[in-house]
């Protein structure tokens, strides 16, 4: 993930930021609640006044970006086939909080890890293999290399083979399966090498002879090591024949661990072994100067070198590693298979950070360091190198490492965070970029603590149900009408249930029936869902609310007998009802009682601010009717203060405070338009004011 975004062309020319900030702006930035796209943009540091807000120039550009790109169809799918590993690796973890504690040490569980760490391997084996075939591709390149799910594979078949062995195996040698590993990702030497070398007559001629030769002795590579020895019976020096012939059983009867039942039969052969190796050296060694070298190299000395390795001296493993390009990784497994055919998994780190010491790993190559992270015995370390790599790989082996013990379960005091939970919201992040994977993205986030359960609500509280789209559907529509829910909204309650996120479930449900328009079961579901800021939310949808609002009233009175509902909530709500019913007598024409009803609005002080001038400019045709005064001059002079306040408080930029319902429902394009509209709420209180001298008491009805 990068740490910075281009913009293209730029808000702002490089080196001339300072100017923006001289001229009283500067950029800012808006994150997305659907997915982690955001929005930036050039804004005032200070609020602007109306006159300023009018000037605006209304052709300011906005960009939008997102910052990770967004999983392409391949990609998508390898998430969510691996998601499926995921959810099975999480029952386990819900398996294991049921069982007695020192069950994780079985190898039942084990057992159960290991299998589904493996079949992490194997699916990324496979995706490799696909996207490393020549196949035409419709929609492109792909977004993921096939080298780098070959890092993936890599990185996460040496976690395994480092930290969960079989089960019975964890005291065992690993020099064994260190070789496997390293012959399976880093073939060398290569095939096209052997096949060359093999056509000649006189190879042992060809500069890539004895390199090639070391090499597969280094490796393990029986088959292609006595192919090459044998090839050497044609020779000339009669002297080589005899080694050669002595080399061969040698290696033919290496001790491999997989032969043997039993380690210290295993140790005891190995003892044997090594006995015949020094023979081999002493014969070596007699063989006089003159006799070691023929017309193009000196044999003996590459020959000696072989002997080196099976005799397992440090220094000349080293020396012929760095002679034929090989790295760390290589010296590391040949000290394991050579030098300490015994060495046990706990051994390692003290003999690796040895040879990093001399031959370190590539710092600019994440998959090196994720691999000398892991050889050393540093969890930890290699994580924060896996992230840089893919954040898939930090949080499915952070997921397994916290479950094997190999990371603290302690929370960070900082982020209120575990370090596997770090990794795995990191990856939930990446996931939600792309909204259609909501169902995996809130997966990962259920599995941490409460900081990802609450960021998992939020996610489910943004999916787009799309039940317009539904509804237009007459079969989908008369499923919804018969109870039925289907669809997506189907798919998010399922979500709730599985997860115990019952108040989730009821906000949902009440936003579906907001926009249904059912605002009364609206308000029952936001109550026992305690959703107070999605009540907020119902009545402040807009004047058509109106229409609908009365239906609330029940719920009102019940809201109204419970101490432990918030109070600006309720308040809320007896607005709506009151301003609900202030519409009604106005369509039956009951003008009196209109009157009556929106001035108790201000009087009871029911009214947020937002609404103030929105209930003061439906209050003009009540000053302005003819046939009588339906206002006492006490209740206009508490209309006229609140017009005076929004006027003065506007003024001192809490505009938005006080307009933005107004603006909103009168599609005005400044608060400039709304107070121009204000001042005929402010003309028609002056003429009521005139008419009540004119008029006297005689005016009223």
């Amino acid at each position: 993930m990068s740490d910075h975004l281009n913009l293209v062309p730029p808000l702002v020319e490089s080196g001339k930021f300072q100017e923006l900030l001289d001229a009283g702006q500067t950029l800012s930035v808006a994150l997305s609640p659907a997915d982690n796209s955001l929005s930036a943009f050039i804004t005032n540091l200070n609020p602007p006044s109306p006159e300023e807000t009018e000037k605006e120039d209304d052709d300011q550009p906005i960009y939008f970006a997102s910052l990770d790109a967004v999983p392409s169809s391949e990609r998508r799918l390898f998430l969510t086939d691996t998601s499926v590993i995921f959810s099975a690796f999480q029952h386990l973890m819900k398996t294991a909080a049921t069982r007695p504690d020192d069950w994780t040490q079985s190898d039942e569980y084990i057992t159960m890890v290991r299998k589904l760490s493996i079949d992490y391997v194997n699916f990324i084996k496979e995706c490799w293999v696909h996207a490393s075939q020549p196949i035409p591709r419709p929609d492109g390149p792909l977004q993921f290399s096939s080298d780098h799910y070959r890092t993936l594979y890599t990185c996460f078949s040496l976690f395994v083979v480092l930290n969960i062995p079989e089960a019975g195996y964890e005291q065992a040698p690993v020099g064994d399966e260190l070789m496997e590993w390293l012959n399976t990702h880093f073939i060398e030497p290569s095939t096209e090498e052997g096949d060359a070398l093999s056509a000649l007559d006189r190879p042992w001629e060809d500069e890539t002879f004895w390199p090639y030769l070391t090499r597969a002795i280094l490796r393990g590579l029986s088959k292609a090591s006595l192919f090459f020895l044998r090839v050497l019976e044609n020779h000339p020096s009669n002297r080589l024949h005899r080694l050669t012939s002595t080399l061969i059983p040698i290696i033919e009867t290496q001790p491999r661990l997989s032969n043997f039942t039993a380690e210290l039969d295993f140790a005891n052969e190995i003892r044997r072994w090594r006995d015949k190796v020094k023979a081999l050296r002493i014969d070596m060694d007699r063989v006089p100067e003159n006799d070691r070298f023929d017309d193009n190299e000196h044999w003996w000395d590459k020959l000696s070198d072989i002997i080196g390795i099976l005799e397992g001296r440090q220094d000349v493993i080293e020396r012929v590693c760095e002679d034929i390009g090989a790295d760390w990784k290589e010296v590391c497994v040949a000290w394991s298979i050579f030098v300490d055919p015994r060495m046990r998994r706990e051994e390692l780190p003290e003999i690796v950070s040895q040879i990093i010491s001399d031959m370190p790993p590539d710092p600019t190559d994440h998959e090196d360091m994720v691999h000398a992270a892991l050889f050393s015995g540093q969890p930890a370390e290699a994580l924060r190198h896996a992230l840089k790599l893919d954040r898939w790989l930090a949080a499915h082996l952070a997921d397994i490492m916290e479950a094997t013990q190999l990371i603290e379960k302690d929370v960070d005091e900082d982020s209120e965070l575990s370090l596997r939970d770090q990794h795995i919201l990191a990856y939930a992040e990446y996931l939600h970029s792309d909204p259609a994977l909501w169902r995996i993205t809130v997966d990962y986030m259920y599995s941490c603590n409460e900081i990802g359960q609450r960021q998992a609500d939020e996610v489910l509280l943004r999916v787009p149900l799309r039940l317009q789209e539904q509804n237009s559907d007459r079969k989908v529509d008369s499923r919804i009408r018969a109870g039925e829910i289907v669809g997506v909204l189907k798919d998010v309650n399922a979500t709730c249930f599985e997860y115990k996120r019952e108040s989730v479930r009821r906000t949902i449900a009440a936003q579906t029936l907001v926009s249904d328009k059912d605002y009364g079961l609206a308000v029952s579901y936001c109550t026992s869902a305690e959703d107070w800021k999605g009540l907020a939310r119902i009545v402040d949808r807009s004047q058509k609310f109106t229409q609908y609002a009365l239906a609330i009233a029940p719920s009102v009175q019940e809201l109204r007998t419970q101490s432990t509902i918030q109070g600006v909530f309720v308040h809320r709500l007896i607005f709506a009802v009151r301003y609900a019913r202030y519409h009604e007598l106005m369509e039956k024409q009951e003008y009196q009682d209109a009157a009556s009803d929106l001035l108790a609005i201000f009087v009871e002080d029911v009214a947020p601010t937002s609404w103030w001038a929105v209930v003061l400019c439906d209050s003009v045709p009540l000053l302005r009717y003819a046939p009588a005064l339906l206002f006492p001059t006490s209740g206009v002079s508490l209309l006229l203060q609140k017009l005076e306040e929004i006027f003065i408080q506007t003024s001192q930029g809490a505009g938005d405070d006080y307009l933005s319902i107004l603006l909103r429902v009168m599609k005005c394009r400044s608060e400039k338009d709304v107070l121009e509209r204000l001042i005929t709420v402010r003309l028609a209180l002056a003429q009521y004011f005139a008419r009540c001298l004119v008029l006297g008491p005689a005016g009223r009805s």
